[in-house]
């Protein structure tokens, strides 16, 4: 049954619409079972509790040639506040460059990873090392893992956002990659299957983090 407002206007459906995330609705779509999805969960899950009507953050998957398709259609069903994103690692993704290229070019925004997702999360602990090949990438990342939080690493831990920002520090992650992008982009690697080791996933969980700093409420004053 609709409600009424204080002057006793029923609302319809498309009053509850405009009301929906004034801070931006995140598309994300991946092609990864399970690490991608439980990080960006938790990232979401991370959010105050007075922000999360404001910033709502979807994560679905498909096939990585239908990436940019799928999240253009999830984007599609509120265009108002869509924000749409696609995450994805470089590992054995032949046509890398061009989903990229294309998914820019069709106005979605790319949080990419070469070798692996665990690059940036090894931006975590302090630094970005060298691993131009997914399979060490994850492997001596687990061992960094290790050593820093005393558990193993597995790639379904729903924990992952958590460990990653209990043990280590976003902010400096986020620099780390940062700085990373920019060192490529003014050398002679432009292409994003050239930058090894590199993310841009830093661009998408600055940008929320940023929202949130920015949208903080301040506690009232009136009383005091």
């Amino acid at each position: 049954m609709a409600r009424s407002d204080r002057t006793g206007r029923r609302k319809s459906r498309e009053d509850f619409r405009t009301r929906v995330p004034d801070l931006g609705y995140y598309f994300i779509v991946t092609d990864a079972k399970e690490t991608e999805e439980n990080y960006l969960y938790g990232l979401r899950d991370s959010l105050p509790k007075e922000l999360r009507g404001r910033i709502i953050i979807k994560v679905s998957r498909a096939r990585t040639q239908k990436l940019v398709e799928t999240c253009k259609e999830q984007a599609a069903l509120e265009p108002q506040y869509g924000q749409p994103w696609i995450v994805f690692d470089r590992d054995r993704v032949m046509n890398f460059d061009e989903i990229i290229s294309r998914a820019k070019r069709e106005g979605v925004s790319v949080g990419w990873s070469n070798p692996c997702i665990e690059i940036w999360f090894d931006a975590y602990f302090g630094k970005m090392h060298s691993y131009i090949d997914s399979v060490v990438c994850c492997r001596k990342f687990a061992e960094t893992y290790e050593q820093r939080t005393g558990q193993e690493y597995h790639k379904d831990n729903p924990q992952i956002y958590t460990m990653l920002n209990r043990f280590g520090n976003e902010r400096q992650a986020i620099q780390i990659a940062e700085k990373r992008f920019q060192w490529y982009s003014q050398g002679n690697e432009k292409r994003p299957s050239e930058m090894c080791p590199c993310s841009t996933l830093y661009e998408l969980i600055k940008e929320v983090k940023e929202k949130v700093e920015n949208s903080t409420v301040l506690p009232n004053t009136d009383s005091l």
